[in-house]
């Protein structure tokens, strides 16, 4: 039977592809779907015919030095988290419920992004059928899995303490974010909800049925972990329109494979020296090179830099691309870490904040990455970073072998086959 169900996600690419890939195939198994996001992502949504809602925080168009100084805070180490919740979502809390509340007029199913705290909100008080998603291992915080927090004092490891110590450390960080919360405690009193106990976590995934889209052989499920949580597998959103440019297939014709060098969708804009120094450490190797460099005009490099061999493209499809490279470099986002797994290509990662040091340190983990810091990031360093990913063959061997197992996924058709096995009770 046909159900109406809203999705609702926030932030990069990353973010909104994954909700993309889950509405196409809930569209074609005959579902009324929509998407309820941020407005510059209309087009993207209305070409696959899925109905789009727009809802506040407007993110403000990339390439606007409004959007570099946003992108600046969001990718800052110690403070991008707080940025995030306490200046772009939780001012806007009100906005965002009111908004969403149109969105979800009539609908049997809502699903909801980790930064949706309007959404878990609304679901809770219109007492609406809820599956909640998590896309990174680091929103599900186990006492025995190996995380790396983003934090105010830097990047922490757990790897290696014992499960009581993680519990520990695990409420220190959670109580020293426990202010940031307060918006949504106030929200939820005007709202006539109880008070949440922890809401950022508990009270942010769904009771019923919450979507972990990452593979197992990126993360396993741990023993403290809720009963409802599912891996489904990365759900890729493969548009078969989009093709590499006839430009770019050309080079990848015309020698060996290349280093790619990439930075998502948002890191993009706050790229520093990473192009200047790629292009240079791949001009000491002496191994060709492409460098998707995205619309900000200040990632443009000097002519002297670019050659035969180093090339720079505003913007090519991963799912295209990857599967030509030599080696990936890359900032460690969950969705770009998705693409260069299944590529089965080795990848060199710098990442920034958030997710990305704990997704980076997992792909080191199984063998198909190595990682160098954004602040040693200077040709020498990549240069010899790369060097080993491309002389040491198990590096390649690993990558293809891991490739493979996240190929022979179909992390959408589980996904959807959950949703529609919740609407079925």
């Amino acid at each position: 039977m046909s159900k109406r169900i809203v999705l609702t996600t926030f932030g990069s690419l990353g973010d909104l592809h994954p909700y993309m890939a889950i509405a196409v195939e809930l569209k074609q198994r005959g579902h009324n779907v929509a998407i309820a996001t941020s407005e510059i992502y209309r087009e993207k949504v209305e070409t696959e015919n899925i109905k789009f809602y727009p809802i506040r925080p407007d993110l403000p168009n990339e390439n606007t030095e409004e959007a570099r100084l946003a992108v600046k805070q969001v990718m800052n180490l110690k403070t991008g988290t707080e940025y995030v919740f306490r200046q772009l979502i939780l001012p806007y809390l009100q906005d965002t419920y009111n908004d969403l509340m149109q969105a979800v007029d009539g609908a049997d199913l809502v699903i909801t992004h980790p930064l949706s705290f309007s959404g878990a909100l609304l679901v809770q008080k219109i007492g609406i059928g809820w599956v909640s998603v998590v896309l990174s291992p680091i929103s599900l915080l186990s006492a025995y899995d190996s995380s790396v927090l983003s934090t105010a004092l830097g990047v922490i490891s757990f790897n290696g303490l014992p499960p009581f110590i993680n519990q520990l450390l695990f409420k220190l960080a959670k109580l020293s974010i426990h202010s940031w919360g307060e918006p949504i405690q106030q929200f939820r009193k005007q709202l006539g909800l109880p008070p949440a106990k922890d809401p950022f976590f508990t009270d942010q995934n769904s009771p019923d049925l919450i979507l972990a889209l990452f593979s197992s052989v990126f993360a396993q499920p741990q023993i403290d972990w809720k009963k409802q949580i599912c891996i489904t597998g990365f759900p890729f959103y493969d548009r078969q329109t989009e093709e590499i440019s006839p430009e770019l297939l050309k080079f990848i014709e015309a020698g060996s494979p290349p280093i790619v060098f990439t930075l998502g969708s948002a890191a993009v804009n706050d790229a520093g020296n990473f192009y200047v120094e790629s292009a240079i450490a791949a001009k000491q190797l002496g191994c060709r090179a492409v460098l998707l460099i995205g619309k900000d005009d200040r990632n443009q490099l000097p002519k002297n830099l670019l050659s035969a061999d180093i090339v720079a493209f505003n913007y090519a499809p991963y799912s295209k691309i990857f599967s030509y490279a030599s080696v990936i470099v890359h900032q460690g986002g969950i969705g770009t870490t998705a693409e260069a797994l299944r590529s089965g290509r080795p990848m060199l990662v710098m990442p920034y904040s958030h997710d990305q040091p704990d997704n980076a340190a997992r792909a080191e983990r199984l063998g198909v990455a190595r990682i160098i810091q954004r602040s040693n990031y200077q040709a020498i360093a990549v240069a010899s970073e790369l060097k080993q990913l491309l002389n040491e063959p198990k590096y390649a061997q690993q990558a293809a072998l891991v490739g493979q197992q996240i190929r022979a996924e179909n992390g959408v058709k589980v996904a959807c086959d959950r949703i529609e096995a919740y609407l079925s009770k």
